[in-house]
């Protein structure tokens, strides 16, 4: 039995293969925020094995992964000061449950690893954004 493409419905009405609407998912961004401070800290590290695990769980080139990491940032977590952390990851569909909780799990291991931030004390808000609302490259997708 022959495959075909699922066809969905485009932002502007007309029908494009799945296939399609997750090459158009590219450029998710991650941002992350900790009270932990970064002085010593192998930063470099970081940034590839999130960008490693961001791509590989989203299908995507790491190419197409931003990864921003605020350090010192005041945050009480359960009225503690430990270290703790915060993260939002935006990207333009190919999110789902089963998506977002394999990249809970990986950023919560690689923030644990280096940073020594519990898995406890870190939260991970997921958006999943309209290409409209997401700018790059001087235009949006």
């Amino acid at each position: 039995m022959a495959h075909f493409p699922l066809l969905i419905d485009s932002p502007v009405g007309l029908p494009i293969c799945e296939d399609e609407r997750r090459e158009r998912a590219k450029m998710p961004c991650l941002i992350l925020s900790t009270n932990v401070s970064l002085d010593g800290v192998d930063t470099s590290a970081i940034f590839s094995e999130v960008t490693k695990a961001v791509a590989r769980i989203m299908g995507k080139p790491e190419t197409y992964v931003m990864v921003v990491l605020k350090a010192s940032v005041p945050i009480s977590f359960g009225g503690s000061e430990q270290p703790a952390a915060y993260g939002e990851l935006v990207s333009v569909g190919f999110l789902s449950p089963d998506v977002n909780k394999n990249l809970s799990a990986a950023v919560s291991s690689v923030l644990e690893t280096k940073l020594s931030v519990p898995k406890s004390r870190f939260f991970l808000k997921f958006y999943d954004s309209e290409g409209a609302n997401m700018g790059w490259n001087g235009s949006t997708f």
